[in-house]
């Protein structure tokens, strides 16, 4: 049997980034060493803020071709508030790596463990979505650029054809994996501001164009200010939500609370050819050094990518240790002894990884 050697860009970040990417590195190492069908092959990339701060440069040309040359990029939080660029604003490699990559849909699973959700869950009832959140375009298309004076500022808000267009469809493809277990919340629903953009109203027609090619899943439509008041009231009748870059990124945000905060709250950022994963936290520069950082979101996010390349390349085995790495961070998760301090608990950030890595032994995937 062939064994396929994928190859692993890897972002260490800034702050805690190096902390939490360091005993996930390790679990990714562990499951391809024990693997029969992969290896995973590891390449750092220099990039970030304190890289900007002492080069001048947040991503080089050879870092960004490095990435391109990838089979998946894994990039832990990344900026430092205390190094930002000319302009002001914050140093985001991330967002370059985006928008250079073609990444355009941002992926953020919501799924509460109810012990860590801050609602209470109806019984029978389980928050279980997935946001997708166009990465490239949108309100965060003029970054860098936006025009400001003493008097007026304007930043652009752009949506194309060329980007909503395979959005949407992203979004109908993975309802339809999703499907069977969603059950009656099953469906898509677009999430806008139609009734007072344009731009909106546009992005609702590609959608509507879109749905009328999948008439087996249900979808729906949503202003983003009644979503922001529906995902605190009844979060668990959403299976996948689409939205434009802004309201996606502010949406995530709420989602991540309905989990318990986002040291749990992994993402990707997906195109055609490549795939960005990461955790939705930053690079909390006030606890960095202290041991004390969350790894479970960079722990879920490298299972995503083992998921999207099994995926992608036909290898089973890396979306059975995708769902091992959920079962195990799940198992963790659910000990009071092993929760970090944003969660409550005492538990170190290596405790929580050498956790995770004991459950994973002994958990074999469904």
């Amino acid at each position: 049997m062939t064994t396929t050697t994928l190859s692993i860009a890897v972002f260490e970040g800034d702050g805690i980034g190096p902390e939490i990417m360091g005993p996930t590195l390790d679990l990714l190492s562990a499951l391809s060493q024990d693997a029969r069908d992969y290896r995973l092959h590891f390449t750092t990339v220099p990039a970030g803020a304190a890289h900007y701060r002492d080069t001048g440069v947040d991503l080089s040309e050879t870092g960004l071709q490095d990435a391109q040359r990838a089979d998946a990029i894994l990039l832990s939080a990344m900026g430092l508030p205390s190094v930002r660029y000319p302009d002001g604003t914050e140093i985001a490699p991330q967002i370059t790596l985006r928008k250079a990559l073609g990444l355009f849909a941002g992926v953020r699973p919501v799924r509460a463990l109810p012990h860590l959700c801050p609602l209470r869950l109806p019984e029978g009832k389980s928050i279980d979505f997935v946001l997708i959140r166009e990465s490239t375009e949108g309100l965060f298309y003029s970054q860098g650029n936006g025009e400001c004076s003493a008097d007026e500022a304007r930043e652009t808000l752009r949506i194309t054809r060329a980007v909503t267009e395979p959005l949407c469809a992203f979004a109908f493809d993975l309802a339809a994996q999703r499907q069977p277990a969603a059950g009656a919340r099953s469906g898509v629903t677009c999430v806008d501001k139609a009734n007072v953009f344009r731009a909106f109203a546009f992005f609702r027609s590609l959608f509507d164009a879109e749905a009328r090619r999948h008439p087996h899943i249900p979808h729906h439509h949503a202003y983003v200010d009644a979503m922001a008041l529906w995902l605190v009231q009844r979060p668990w009748d959403f299976d996948v939500l689409v939205t434009e870059n802004m309201f996606g990124d502010i949406l995530s945000d709420l989602g991540a609370g309905l989990m318990g905060g986002l040291g749990v709250a992994p993402s990707a950022d997906i195109g055609a050819h490549h795939a960005v994963f990461q955790p939705c936290h930053g690079s909390a520069p006030d606890i960095a050094g202290t041991g004390v950082a969350n790894p479970t979101a960079m722990l879920l996010s490298a299972g995503m990518m083992l998921d999207w390349l099994g995926t992608k390349h036909g290898i089973a085995e890396l979306n059975r240790d995708a769902k091992r790495v959920q079962l195990a961070v799940d198992a963790v998760l659910g000990d009071p002894d092993c929760l970090t301090r944003d969660l409550g608990g005492r538990a170190t950030t290596q405790a929580v990884a050498d956790s995770v890595a004991d459950a994973l032994r002994g958990t074999v995937a469904a």
